[in-house]
């Protein structure tokens, strides 16, 4: 990536920061690393433009904290959040707060590389954005009745017992229900889904 794009990541796991940086420079992406959200937000005034990834569990200050307070000093620097394992209701919480996208931990390097590039066109302008977009709606227009609800079930972050139980059904139905919407949503994973369904209704 050319020019001054840089990505900040704030982690308080120095192992994690390395590894971000790592796989970054590795694509010739500049990065600078902040071993709390307190640390970045000391820089606020001079950090170079870019994106921001930030876990979402911090001592001190956490993710959706730091979002938050940089939505109140008016940083526009998109922000990309790193959430444990299928914490789908933090990953919701985080988007519906203003976060760009999320990363499930432990991050594939494709994910990664491909969450920053989305990020950077999303700055670049909104003509991509909303082509995904009408995509993903023309998907979810492909499911039935049914396969909405468990959709809907799914992307609030329902178990499937929990799906079951409010629409009625087996949880073995909600499973085969889940694997169908899956498909046709053409989602690899449940983070997949989930950013979908947060995209399908942004500006």
């Amino acid at each position: 990536m050319s020019g001054d794009f840089v990505v900040h990541v704030v982690d308080d796991d120095e192992a994690v920061r390395d590894s971000l940086s790592f796989t970054l420079a590795a694509s010739d992406i500049k990065v600078a690393s902040y071993p709390s959200a307190l640390d970045l937000l000391s820089q606020v005034s001079s950090l170079a433009p870019g994106l921001i990834i930030t876990d979402v569990r911090m001592p001190g200050m956490t993710g959706l904290e730091l979002v938050a307070k940089l939505k109140q000093l008016g940083v526009g620097l998109p922000v990309i959040v790193l959430t444990g394992h299928a914490d789908v209701a933090m990953a919701v919480e985080a988007m519906k707060a203003g976060v760009v996208d999320f990363i499930e931990k432990p991050f594939d390097d494709a994910a990664l590389l491909a969450a920053v590039e989305a990020a950077r066109q999303r700055l670049q302008g909104d003509a991509g954005r909303l082509a995904v977009r009408d995509e993903i709606l023309a998907r979810i227009g492909q499911l039935t009745g049914r396969e909405k609800e468990v959709f809907e079930a799914i992307v609030e972050g329902e178990s499937n017992k929990s799906a079951a139980l409010k629409l009625g059904i087996s949880p073995r139905t909600v499973e085969i229900y889940r694997a169908n919407v899956m498909e046709k949503m053409r989602a690899r994973t449940l983070s997949d889904l989930v950013r979908m369904a947060l995209l399908r209704s942004s500006n």
